[in-house]
């Protein structure tokens, strides 16, 4: 059986060199969060609805704050986390999810939006079919739920062995790549170089889509394009969800999937 090392050299060496190289866009894109803030205020204004945002894997509140600035400013809730940095699905982590999801739901007696960021959004996933009747949306940046190389058994495996906790999510409403029963967005990047664009692709149906970027994986969180869309999806009216429209300039900035 290969150590902790080999087993992570293994999961490294998937990723490939280039589009490991192309995370080095993250400092660009955090500058053109910046220059993009004309246009991002433009973006369609929150009906208030809180909104949970959940880190990626090795992440905390603090990555995520742009994005909730952000959604602040539009004016809706944006809450934390709340749990520290994300090491992964832990024992417990779930649950003390799914508690934060019930107190934000009793105090502003309105569903919630979830948001998650590549892992995070696997928690998102699982939270809205766990407490459908909670959440408003789901919305996952570059999230690994479909594909075999997606599958984040062998990184939990890895570090169950590095740490000796329990790692994994509970699958009581089927497999990862099962949308939940809420209008639910995957926004994805072709060049995303942790996560391969396909391991993020949705089945697309009457309440599922996908949103194509320019990011890095790393960048997926604050990139304006990502932003925009974001707060395109959570302005959608409550029951009178409708797909993400690409027309006039959009069809340039948010490509359509490439055909199989």
């Amino acid at each position: 059986m290969p150590n902790a090392h080999q087993a992570f050299d293994h999961w490294l060496s998937t990723l490939g060199p280039l589009r490991l190289a192309l995370e080095g866009r993250v400092g660009w894109e955090f500058g053109a969060l910046f220059a993009a803030q004309p246009w991002l205020a433009q973006s369609p204004r929150g009906d208030g609805h809180p909104v949970l945002v959940l880190p990626r894997f090795l992440g905390c509140d603090l990555s995520t704050q742009p994005l909730r600035d952000f959604l602040d400013r539009l004016g809706y809730r944006a809450e934390p986390w709340g749990l520290g940095v994300n090491l992964g699905p832990r024992a417990g982590v779930m649950d003390a999810c799914l508690e934060r999801l019930e107190h934000l739901h009793a105090t502003h007696g309105r569903r919630v939006s979830l948001i998650g960021w590549s892992l995070g959004g696997l928690y998102a996933r699982e939270l809205a079919k766990e407490a459908p009747e909670q959440v408003r949306l789901v919305i996952t940046l570059g999230t690994p739920f479909a594909g075999d190389q997606s599958d984040p058994s062998e990184l939990w495996r890895l570090q169950e062995r590095m740490t000796g906790e329990s790692i994994g999510l509970p699958l009581r409403h089927g497999p990862l790549d099962q949308a939940p029963p809420v209008p639910t967005t995957s926004i994805l990047s072709r060049s995303d170089g942790i996560v391969h664009w396909t391991d993020s692709l949705e089945h697309e149906g009457p309440i599922t889509e996908n949103i194509l970027v320019e990011s890095s994986h790393l960048g997926l969180a604050f990139n304006p394009l990502s932003l925009h869309a974001i707060a395109d999806r959570l302005a959608q009216p409550e029951g009178a969800w409708r797909p993400f429209e690409r027309t006039g300039a959009r069809a340039w900035l948010y490509p359509a999937l490439p055909r199989a």
